[in-house]
């Protein structure tokens, strides 16, 4: 493979991976007749099995089946709307590269890339590969006798590639923008409840639905591109929160709850960040103690957390998020549109401009 090939290569397979993924075998598709492959979708009251039980025949019609198997359906459908519109894009990005390299009167896409990319890549400095060992280190993910000596090639090799993915990014933005690329490819939708502790208007034009655990490092991430996206569309916006902890993190549902006894003395995003900035505190003492800190009725709080009030709203978020296919976390919903991962704000504001567009 070429180096051209390979920075495209990695900017789109990271975009898959960034986020926490349910540690589950996916379920086998049905063999239906599906909207896939210019087919019809069947009636829901279509009959499409028939068995006999002591003596009289038993009917299985569409709707039943796809009730039955909702769940890895939604999620068969986001993953093929994913994989269609991550497909586009990187072919329209392959071009766009091969063309400004002929234009700048460049050899090829490689030479483009090197001087645009991996000339413009500093080594990182001493003081953020400390800062990626403290947080490693804060959230157990090195054992206490590692030193920072030990792990800095893996650290410095880290870093590098991230920023090597941030500038590539970059550059495909700037090349689309200039290019005034629009995507036509059609949406699928997903029908989610924006019910939840929410920020923006109620009328906002664009709502976005975050499924999200506050011990997903992906979670985490995704804030900065999240915060970004409503500055830039202050007032257009309405971000509403719903919680998937997922199984192999063991401290999610408890935050999860926790989060929602602060939600009910009005400090959602405080505490929101606070979990955020400490995930590797969050047993139940610690919740409780984040809650102390940021002035909260410690009393009211602890008692609704030992409680445990809230978690059947936990339980029904994740309900609603595996019926909407949701499979890892951060998962986003823009005007029913799905995004997941912690993916960079342009990403966000390549549908959000899109839906605008579609309102005027």
């Amino acid at each position: 493979m070429r180096p051209s090939r390979l920075v495209l290569a990695a900017l789109l397979a990271a975009s898959f991976a960034a986020g926490c993924n349910k540690q589950t075998t996916p379920a086998a598709s049905p063999t239906t007749t599906t909207a896939s492959g210019g087919q019809c979708e069947p009636a829901a009251d279509m009959v499409v099995a028939t068995y006999k039980l002591d003596g009289a025949e038993q009917k299985v019609t569409y709707g039943e089946l796809t009730a039955r198997i909702g769940a890895p359906m939604a999620d068969l459908e986001k993953r093929k709307q994913d994989l269609l519109k991550r497909g586009l894009d990187g072919y329209v990005i392959e071009k766009l590269v091969q063309a400004e390299a002929k234009k700048r009167g460049l050899p090829n896409e490689d030479a483009l890339l090197k001087a645009e990319v991996e000339d413009k890549v500093p080594p990182p400095s001493d003081a953020e590969i400390q800062k990626v060992y403290d947080q490693a280190k804060a959230g157990g993910q090195l054992p206490p006798e590692v030193t920072v000596e030990q792990v800095k090639p893996e650290i410095v090799r880290m870093l590098t590639e991230q920023t090597k993915r941030e500038k590539a990014q970059a550059l495909f933005t700037e090349l689309k923008s200039k290019a005034d690329m629009t995507v036509l490819l059609p949406e699928k939708r997903v029908e989610v409840a924006a019910t939840g502790p929410s920020k923006g208007p109620d009328n906002a034009p664009i709502t976005i639905v975050e499924f999200s655990d506050f011990q997903c490092p992906y979670c985490s991430k995704a804030i900065a591109s999240v915060d970004e996206v409503m500055k830039n569309y202050e007032g257009k916006v309405k971000l509403v929160f719903r919680h998937f902890p997922l199984s192999f993190h063991p401290e999610a549902p408890k935050a999860a709850e926790a989060s929602l006894c602060a939600a009910d003395q009005n400090k959602f995003w405080e505490y929101h960040d606070k979990l955020f900035a400490n995930q590797g505190a969050l047993k139940v003492e610690e919740l409780k103690k984040h809650a102390a800190d940021l002035g909260l009725d410690a009393a009211r709080f602890n008692e609704c957390l030992d409680s445990g009030k809230k978690a059947e709203l936990v339980k029904k978020d994740m309900a609603d998020g595996e019926k909407a296919g949701v499979t890892g976390t951060p998962a986003f919903f823009i005007n029913g549109v799905a995004l997941s991962g912690a993916v960079p704000a342009s990403e966000f504001k390549s549908i959000i401009d899109a839906e605008l567009k579609k309102k005027k």
